[in-house]
């Protein structure tokens, strides 16, 4: 007894060793505040991030340093005192708190102390004011803050003696939502506090003595009280009404005074900002009422304003930030970064959710902060001229210059144009200077651009017979090492047929013609297209006709001495012709000759591939002319619209990776294996603010393959370059639309340098912004990274191993991706690491259709594989090995949400087995993981978008669980029944799962998920099973087929009772009784929590071995055509089409007899003909189903197997179970044949519930007939209904519950997510707190909690990150890490 007291003495010391640290909270900004110290310009940068604040260095655009300040307290709001003193006010809620600052400039280190805790007050701080002066009476001059309350009250604390002085109460009494206060000293101090009635009462504080109340206001008719008098210390003071503002229709969320205190602005719920004049005196107030300049541009409420002495600034929840003059003209709109000349300073990124919350502006240094609900900083730089409009703005040096040009032929016509009129076709830059422009007439005009507007106008050449141009295309130094001496190599195609080459030269600053030949290409009007390919070089150009054909031509060596004569022999050859096999005209082609592919996009979104061998384009080969057929194809990459560009790059041996651009609005991605001829569409990126897109600029340094690149195309009339990283625009122009000829050229930062030339009215209108002068600051400049805009609802970490491979686990174990889902819609991928900055990257990976909500959210990485029972492989299937099984293996991502949304996610990044695949020049650095190592590491970590399921027109509709429990009939003892063993009663014809219309579908959303990866070995093709629960109570088992992303409904569980709100699952490996510690399968098991309390416990095994052995018999991409790109409908991702799998066989065997197969029947063959299989819901994301085939659907009965619960626990909970997570608990009662599992369960009865479990094999006694699992309880669970038995020989196993466990008052209010890992669990819940637990000795002890900076908390995950380490992620309205070691 004695040892073991003792052992539990030194485990209890070891666990008093545990601590909480709390971590970097990632969210809405909440305050922000300029800081003023001498001999620094400009000023530092205070933002307040839940309970912590952050210090900028705006110079150098950089964190410097957090600090944490409250606790479980956000921060409402920051002054800073006098440049002297170097003191910071910080309030919250009812704390304020005062801290001294000091900054060294020198090392660029900041420290904050605190000087004084104030006393809570009765009322939350609404706003502070630092003071300075001598009360009445009294020859000391000290220092004071003044306090504002939300009860209209005034404190006064005197800094010097660390005491309240003075505490004054407004005459008008009653709750305020903002207050804002103005002056250096008591007797200036002047108040504005906007109440709930939505007025704004102007107020101040005076020694009694000089109180002017003798005066009533009766100019609003109303007795208002003119005094309301405190005393302290012997002093009496009053607080004096000065005015009353009535005007506004909403409540007033912000004020702010003029510099002066002669002016006020405030804004509201009513969507305004009104300026007002605000009398000095109260005398003054007597005389007159203040008129308000009402402001009114927002779409949506007004959350903040700043007033400088020429500008008024405010921002709202419609995601703007709009700039005023002080006379109430709208100078400008920041809503996306548009036109960086015409503004003068750039625009923001694009804020999301609920908009803009902190605007502030410093004079001096015309810096603008402006601060999201998403987390995110920018630092906008006003130009002087903006103050007086737009106009000036343009005129300003160094910005954009705006000027037309027109062709020199122009000028000599007058009156309007005719038909013989000569006007411009094509146009084509070369550089920001340098503009070539082909005419009607066949002219080709090089303008050189001056700096000072207008053009230096040269003709080139005239095509033969003066023919129309039709095409033009250019092959630049920039782009290719040209040879002999050539700036740049013109192609030009005409209406008669022929093309002209043109190699030009800059001479002396002037452009001239080294090289030009001309020969026939085409019939008259069949030469629409003529492509330069930069890995071909200025020895290779193309030709396209309108029908598909793509011809390759060989010119003259320019490298040859007697280059001339070869020209005018006119020594071009066409080598090679490429027919689509679609028949539309090419518009666009890029090709990789060390893989010897050609990629080209037609007009109608097909992308075909085409053999370019070596040996024929390089003349080896004899045969001339050859017609070539396509090596692959892919239809409709953009749905039926034009591709407008396509990059080929190479990923691998045989692997090659092609980006194609559309007028979809899309970036779509496809990977050609050339081993396996197989053409692959692997993902696509959206950027609904184009719609075409007809360039993308990628760092190919980089592995994310978004990072640093920019993609250029139209928006109805507008030409836009966007920012793919930061999401926002660099370019706006106005230009009527893509189909005016027009040209751009983009430097290397598209914010700094860009140009754009289009044709409007004869004229050659030009748009250049180029700063040659790379020291200067491009803004706006983003100070703290974005992040949801709206509250996150799930969150799961990604596991270690697809981040790097084991040689480097325990480098990166404090490193982590988490994946986040919001109430927005998006999902992104936030990268944490303690030694960079904390929280560095964000990725936006994504949003569900519409923006519907993401509820859940969960990480799918490990394969399980299950042996193949056929014997052998069918044709076309390829046996790979185990090494190269594991590397193929997938990892998803499954969100789901409002609108029955399911959309999947795939990793796209490289194991880091070796270090040297990314850094090749640096060496490893034995303290730590250097920087750039890490960098590289994040940069290349992205999941990318795979495919999205919707509901289709109809849905199923289930009977009430009372009659589906009459007609599944389950008895209590079935082994002596004649019937087919079933998993459960398929839907009967009766119409049980008729599909019907549902009026109300729109209302139903998933609420949670889990999912696990199957995969038949052997095969390439895995299975990723989803389990979904709908808030219709409906929980469905779902297949997704990879690669194919084929979505089928698997089965139905049920009965189920009320709405299931988490899903966890269990994967219990099985070994055989008479094979030692050989594994022959696995059992699938998923627990669900419901709102009634209970949790269920559901085995989906023969379900899933059943479909497992359907889709390893039958070649899925023969009965559907998998090649398709999935359907955006200009944005929607979604879209599904219902139908069965058998109905595809028929068509492919009509003579064939379907048979429908039971799912636990083990007897029948699986090695039947393709036309055997069960008929089930197949989802494509694809494309929808014809009327015909939904008519067919609609009239007919769709069968899916039905799984009854195998264990169901009633009253767990009082009320709804709303997280769950289970855990193997790793040693201790675990066997080889025997696993235990902790299940630990938390809901809104604020109660923590924990079970184990343990399962293990049955024995098998082959007389015993049918086995059914054993459930056991060990010790008393709360009531449960009549156990559901299975019937089929699969269940070969047995549940025991070995422990049960209740705190009933864990959290003292919801809890909203739990983790376990057996040892140790977390939780959350509204109360803001994160609880430890200690799994010891079957009981669940509470060790410690921490009060954390997330409000309203809904989701918590954790992992363990290292020996005695672990890292907990709580989210709700932001995100924090919470580190929980061994101290």
């Amino acid at each position: 007894m004695d040892s073991a007291n003792g052992a539990m003495a030194v485990e209890n010391q070891q666990l008093t060793e545990w601590r909480m640290h709390r971590g970097p909270y990632l969210g809405d900004i909440s305050a922000l505040c300029f800081l003023h110290l001498p001999n620094l310009s400009p000023p530092l940068l205070l933002a307040g991030l839940g309970s912590e604040i952050t210090v900028y260095d705006l110079e150098l655009s950089k964190r410097i340093r957090s600090f944490s300040v409250f606790e479980g307290v956000r921060v409402h709001g920051i002054a800073s005192s006098f440049p002297q003193e170097t003191l910071i006010a910080v309030f919250g809620e009812t704390r304020v708190k005062l801290f001294s600052f000091a900054f060294d400039s020198v090392s660029g280190s900041a420290e904050l102390t605190l000087v004084h805790l104030l006393p809570k007050f009765g009322h939350w701080v609404l706003d502070v004011c630092f003071l300075k002066g001598c009360l009445p009476h009294s020859n000391v001059e000290g220092h004071f803050l003044a306090v504002g309350c939300s009860d209209n009250s005034v404190h006064i604390w005197d800094i010097s003696n660390s005491n309240t002085v003075l505490k004054v109460q407004s005459p008008v009494r009653c709750l305020l939502y903002s207050m804002r206060l103005w002056g250096h000293n008591l007797e200036v101090l002047r108040i504005a506090s906007g109440t709930i009635f939505n007025e704004i009462i102007v107020w101040k504080v005076a020694p009694q003595h000089n109180k002017s109340s003798s005066h009533q206001e009766n100019h609003d008719h109303q007795s208002i009280s003119s005094s309301n008098c405190c005393q302290l210390e012997d002093q009496l003071y009053e607080a004096i009404h000065v005015c009353k503002l009535i005007g506004h229709e909403g409540s007033i969320f912000r004020l702010a005074w003029s510099s002066c205190g002669s002016k006020l602005v405030s804004v509201s719920d009513d969507r305004s900002a009104r300026v007002w004049t605000v009398p000095i005196e109260r005398e003054h107030s007597l005389c007159h009422d203040p008129i308000s300049l009402v402001l009114f541009g927002h779409n949506a409420r007004v959350w903040d304003c700043c007033i400088s002495d020429n500008l008024i600034v405010t921002v709202s929840e419609d995601c703007t930030c709009r700039i005023w003059g002080v006379d109430g003209k709208q100078l400008q709109v920041i809503k996306e970064h548009i036109l960086p000349g015409l503004l003068t300073f750039c625009e923001l990124s694009i804020y999301s959710g609920r908009g803009i919350w902190r605007c502030l502006y410093d004079t001096n240094s015309s810096l603008l902060i402006t601060a999201g609900f998403d987390s995110a900083i920018k630092v906008h730089q006003r130009h002087a001229s903006l103050s007086r409009g737009l106009e000036a703005a343009q005129g300003s040096p160094g910005k954009t210059e705006v000027f037309s040009i027109c062709i020199p032929n122009v000028l000599e016509h007058i009156g309007f144009m005719d038909s013989k009129s000569e006007y411009v076709r094509c146009l084509c830059f070369s550089y920001q200077d340098s503009l070539y422009v082909a005419t009607n007439h066949g002219y080709v005009h090089h303008a050189k651009l001056c700096d000072t507007g207008g053009a230096q106008w040269n003709q080139l050449v005239q095509v033969s017979n003066g023919a129309p141009i039709i095409c033009m295309d250019l092959l630049s130094k920039d782009s290719f090492e040209l040879e002999c001496g050539a700036k740049d190599w013109i192609a030009i195609g005409d209406g008669k047929g022929n093309m002209t080459i043109i190699a030009v030269t800059n001479d002396d600053c002037t452009p001239t013609v080294r090289l030009c030949f001309t020969w026939p290409a085409e019939m008259e009007r069949q030469l629409l297209s003529t492509y330069w390919c930069k890995s071909l070089g200025c020895r290779y150009v193309f030709t396209a006709d309108p029908r598909g054909t793509l011809k390759l031509w060989r010119l003259p060596d320019p490298s040859q001495s007697d280059l001339q004569s070869s020209m005018r022999s006119n020594n071009v050859s066409c080598i090679v012709e490429f027919k689509s096999n679609y028949g539309m005209r090419i518009m666009c082609l890029d090709a990789c000759m060390e893989e010897e592919v050609l990629a080209c996009g037609d007009v109608r979104g097909n992308m075909v591939l085409f053999p370019l061998l070596k040996n024929l384009v390089l003349g080896i080969s004899a045969v001339q002319e050859t017609k070539i057929p396509p090596l692959n194809h892919f239809k409709g990459v953009h749905g039926i619209s034009t591709v407008s560009s396509v990059s080929v790059t190479k990923l691998g041996y045989n692997h090659i990776e092609i980006c194609s651009t559309g007028a979809d609005g899309c970036i779509c991605y496809l990977e050609y294996d050339k081993e396996m001829q197989n053409l692959q569409f692997t993902g696509m990126k959206q950027v609904k603010e184009l719609t075409l897109i007809e360039y993308v600029s990628v760092d190919n340094n980089s592995g994310d393959r978004l990072s640093s690149s920019y993609a250029a195309g139209f928006a109805s009339v507008d030409f836009i370059v966007w920012n793919l990283v930061k999401e926002n625009k660099v370019v706006n122009i106005p230009c009527g639309g893509w189909r005016r000829p027009h040209s751009y050229y983009l430097g290397d930062i598209p914010e700094a340098k860009n140009c754009f030339a289009f044709v409007k009215d004869e004229m050659i209108h030009i748009h250049r912004h180029w700063i040659h002068n790379r020291d200067g600051k491009i803004y706006p400049q983003s100070l703290h990274m974005q992040f949801h805009g709206r509250e996150i609802h799930s969150l799961c970490f990604i596991s270690d191993d697809v981040l790097v491979g084991d040689n480097y686990k325990c480098t990166f174990s404090k490193s982590s991706w988490i994946a986040t889902g919001c109430e927005d819609g998006t999902v992104r991928l936030t990268w944490y690491s303690p030694g960079i900055e904390n929280w560095s990257m964000s990725k936006l990976l994504g949003e569900h259709v519409g923006g519907s909500a993401v509820r859940s959210i969960c990480c799918v990485s490990k394969v399980h594989t299950i042996s193949s029972e056929t014997g052998d492989v069918p044709d076309g299937r390829i046996e790979l090995n185990a090494a190269v099984e594991k590397k193929d293996n997938p990892t998803l991502l499954i969100s789901v949400g409002a609108k029955r949304v399911l959309t999947s996610w795939i990793l796209k990044n490289r194991r880091l087995d070796n270090k040297n695949d990314f850094l090749t020049d640096y060496q490893y650095n034995s303290e730590g993981v250097d920087d750039l190592f890490l960098s590289s590491l994040s940069s290349s970590m992205t999941f990318q978008w795979l495919s999205t399921d919707m509901p289709a027109k109809y849905s199923i509709a289930h009977n009430t669980p009372e009659n589906n429990v009459e007609k599944i009939g389950v008895a209590e003892n079935v082994s002596n029944t004649n019937n087919d063993a079933r998993m459960g009663s398929l839907i009967s014809e009766s119409g049980m799962a008729n599909l019907i219309r549902d009026k109300h579908e729109d209302d139903w959303r998933y609420l949670a998920v889990t999912a696990f990866l199957v995969k038949c070995s052997g095969s390439r093709i895995s299975v990723c099973f989803v389990v979904v629960a709908c808030s219709d109570a409906t929980l469905m088992l779902r297949a997704l087929i990879l690669p194919f992303r084929l979505w089928f409904d698997v089965a139905l569980l049920v009965p189920l009772l009320a709405p299931v709100l988490t899903l966890q699952h269990i994967i219990f490996p099985m070994c055989g009784p008479y094979k030692a510690n050989i594994q022959v399968g696995n059992v699938y098991i998923v627990i669900s929590g419901s709102t009634d309390g209970s949790v269920a416990f559901w085995d989906l095994t023969d379900s899933v071995k059943a479909f497992m052995q359907r889709v390893s018999v039958c070649n899925v991409e023969k009965f559907f055509d998998c090649q398709k790109r999935p359907r955006t409908g200009r944005g929607s991702q979604g879209g599904r089409r219902c139908r069965s799998l058998s109905s595809d066989l028929s068509k492919k065997k009509q003579n064939s007899t379907l048979v429908t197969l039971k799912a636990n029947d083990k007897t029948k063959s699986y090695m039947a003909s393709d036309s055997e299989d069960i008929k089930m819901v197949c989802s494509q994301s694809t494309h929808m189903a014809p009327p015909e085939l939904e008519n067919k659907i609609d009239n007919s009965s769709v069968e899916i197997c039905e799984i009854q619960p195998l264990c169901l626990l009633q009253n767990i909970h009082q009320s709804g179970v709303n997280c769950l997570h289970v855990s193997e608990i790793k040693g201790g009662q675990n066997t080889d044949n025997c696993h235990v599992y902790s299940i630990v369960s938390g809901g809104d009865d604020q109660a923590l519930h924990h079970l184990m479990v343990e399962l293990s094999p049955k024995s098998i006694n082959l007389n015993d007939g049918i086995l059914n699992p054993d459930i056991t309880h060990f010790v008393t669970v709360p009531e449960y209904g009549k156990d559901i038995n299975f019937q089929s020989q699969s269940k070969n196993y047995k549940i025991r519950f070995l422990n049960y466990e209740k705190l009933p008052s864990a959290h003292s209010s919801s809890v909203k997510g739990v983790w376990t890992d057996g040892s140790w669990a977390f939780s959350t819940g509204l109360d803001q707190r994160v609880r430890c637990w200690h799994l010891q000795r079957s009981k669940i002890i509470e060790h410690s909690y921490l009060i954390v900076s997330v409000p309203e908390p809904e989701a918590l995950s954790a992992r363990a990150c290292g020996r005695n380490h672990y890292q907990i992620a709580v989210a709700g309205r932001g995100m924090q890490i919470i580190d929980f070691s061994e101290s």
